[in-house]
């Protein structure tokens, strides 16, 4: 089955929690803030393949979603920042908003192609601290990933044109042919 468009979600992941985190250590005096920053959520690429010829692979699965990055712990450990989703399309895919019809890319090249950015990772305690303000007891929380309605439309060539006046068999040719 030969499929040219396809309606998706793209959701980017969000970026992970900083933490608050105060050092503590047997026979050691209470330290300052030792909270780890969050990582950076997975973004979404798509990448030409030529080995792919239709849209069917997006036609039934309508929502697709990177990952989450990890919150920040304490003794200055930082999160994992989450791997990026990497989908394949069909080289000459155009990749349209869905709402406003607007043109986002092109995936003809070889390069990945940035549709949504994940969320930044949040600061931990420890890079709020200063000689004013030596014990925070915050941090901040990761951001939103981009999401989008996402149209593919894929670019279609023709290998054969069929022209001629009207009433001179071009559609009796066809039907011959065919049947």
């Amino acid at each position: 089955m030969f499929i040219d468009k396809a309606r998706i979600r793209f959701v980017a992941g969000k970026g992970g929690d900083g933490a608050v985190s105060f050092h503590r250590e047997k026979y050691v005096a209470p330290g300052g803030p030792d909270g780890g920053d969050g990582g950076n959520g997975g973004s979404i690429y798509l990448l030409a393949d030529d080995h792919l010829s239709t849209l069917a692979d997006y036609k039934y699965r309508k929502k697709y979603q990177a990952e989450n990055g990890e919150n920040g712990r304490g003794n200055r450990c930082h999160g994992k920042s989450a791997d990026d989703l990497i989908l394949k399309v069909p080289r000459g895919t155009i990749v349209r908003e869905y709402e406003s019809g607007k043109i986002m890319a092109d995936v003809s090249g070889d390069e990945p192609v940035l549709i949504c950015k994940g969320g930044r990772g949040g600061f931990g305690n420890a890079k709020f601290a200063t000689p004013t303000r030596q014990i925070p007891r915050f941090a901040k929380t990761g951001t939103q990933g981009e999401a989008y309605d996402i149209s593919l439309e894929l670019k279609l060539i023709a290998d054969v044109g069929l022209i001629g006046f009207p009433n001179v068999g071009k559609s009796t040719f066809i039907n011959s042919i065919f049947h």
